[in-house]
């Protein structure tokens, strides 16, 4: 049984980096059909709170669920429950406190729900198992540069990726209504700064975990985002004459 996991866990990992360039693809082609091009995809809807809610929550679930099951036999060890924290603490943030600040926000259409639902109850399933289960760490795995670096890499990425999203809540006053240009933080330089920092996080948790599923989750968020973000991008500058011209689209001063 323990191998026929593996092995399925080793198979999920291959198909999400498999994803990861279907999504590249498609998304370059089509474009994200959530958020504020949702207008652009009609059809059935779910509100934005709900929907952040349900579609982020198996991503949150399975990690307390492998916290509290008896047979998690890596969480002995120091490195798989700071990883396995890390991968909860985002996802805590993201199925709580996110939906919870939301004001306003545009429905999401019921094909992209759905396609986050899936897709958290895969990868939640994916990093969870394997780190409370599979992963083989030295104890003294958390002083390595690889996870050191990574971590703090990690950890900046959270406070952007929080920060930013702060910004964008705040951009209309109480009554205002319509789209504005994103000021301060990281928004000076990119056009997706929240984006970046989601990026950041997961490279920073891949290179922590020095493993396949942790770097295959990496390349589908840089697939996913790096097309919204340029989406984005264009949709500012076609909105806002003043919009500035030396900001790039995700990484700051190099694309």
């Amino acid at each position: 049984m323990v191998l026929d996991e593996l092995f399925l866990l080793d198979s999920l990992a291959y198909l999400e980096g498999l994803m990861a360039f279907v999504v590249f693809v498609m998304l370059s082609l089509v474009g994200s059909p959530y958020g504020r091009y949702s207008s652009q995809h009609p059809g059935r809807c779910v509100p934005a709170r709900p929907a952040w809610f349900l579609q982020e929550l198996p991503s949150m679930a399975w990690p307390l669920f492998e916290c509290v099951r008896p047979t998690a036999a890596r969480l002995g060890n120091l490195p798989n429950r700071v990883l396995l924290a890390m991968f909860l603490i985002h996802y805590v943030q993201r199925t709580l406190v996110f939906p919870a600040l939301i004001r306003g926000g545009k429905a999401t259409p019921l094909f992209s729900f759905a396609a986050a639902f899936l897709f958290c109850a895969c990868n939640g399933y994916l990093q969870s198992r394997y780190l409370s289960q599979f992963a083989v760490y030295a104890e003294d795995w958390v002083a390595h540069p690889c996870f050191l670096i990574g971590f703090a890499l990690w950890l900046l990425g959270l406070v952007i990726n929080i920060h930013s999203d702060y910004i964008l809540r705040n951009l209309r006053k109480p009554g205002e209504t319509g789209y504005k240009i994103p000021r301060g933080g990281l928004f000076e330089y990119v056009s997706a700064a929240n984006y970046f920092g989601e990026i950041m996080e997961w490279c920073g948790f891949a290179l922590s975990s020095w493993s396949l599923p942790s770097a295959v989750f990496a390349l589908f968020t840089f697939s996913a985002l790096f097309t919204r973000a340029k989406q984005h991008h264009r949709w500012y500058h076609e909105k806002f004459e003043d919009y500035p011209k030396s900001r790039k689209i995700l990484i700051p001063f190099v694309i």
